[in-house]
């Protein structure tokens, strides 16, 4: 663990988060060293999507005696389930790591709702990381579609917050 500490490490660890995004890796792992008995070693681990879940639940409905016909309906929605949010064209997803909150502070209006129209740039959410807190603007204009977070939930990096079309 570093003893040396500051914003450059903050931004060196954000720095290393978006080269992972953008080259599409899964894992990245740098040690920085500051001088003798002084380093910073920083793991970067992209989450795999949790499809373990999604797969388990068609099977407890196998085992569940039913005719064919009424079958039919319960496999639809479970196909509907398995559709992963992350991979929708308009899901807007975390940046970072930290805390997720819906509204400036606790008791106020929400920054937004589903139906409501954002403008490009309109802040939408906030992540407290590291004590600071973060807004997260809409990355483009459009309809508000689902918000697939709550207000005090923890968020990992790149996990979909919003669905905005």
């Amino acid at each position: 663990m570093s003893k040396h500490n500051s914003d450059a490490d903050v931004a060196f660890i954000a720095a290393l988060a978006d080269l992972l995004n953008k080259n599409d890796l899964t894992e990245i792992s740098v040690k920085r060293e500051y001088g003798e008995d002084d380093s910073l070693d920083v793991r970067v681990v992209k989450q795999a999507n949790v499809v373990t879940t999604v797969a388990a639940a068609p099977a407890v409905h196998a085992a569940v005696p039913a005719p064919a016909p009424a079958m039919a309906a319960p496999a639809g929605a479970a196909a509907a389930a398995v559709e992963d949010p992350a991979q929708h064209p308009g899901a807007v997803t975390s940046p970072m790591v930290g805390t997720c909150y819906l509204a400036a502070e606790p008791g106020a209006t929400p920054f937004i709702s589903v139906g409501a129209t954002v403008t490009e740039g309109q802040t939408v959410l906030i992540i407290e990381a590291m004590k600071t807190m973060n807004h997260i603007p809409a990355p483009r204009a459009g309809t508000v579609k689902r918000i697939l977070v709550e207000d005090g939930t923890p968020v990992e990096y790149g996990a979909p917050l919003m669905i905005i079309e």
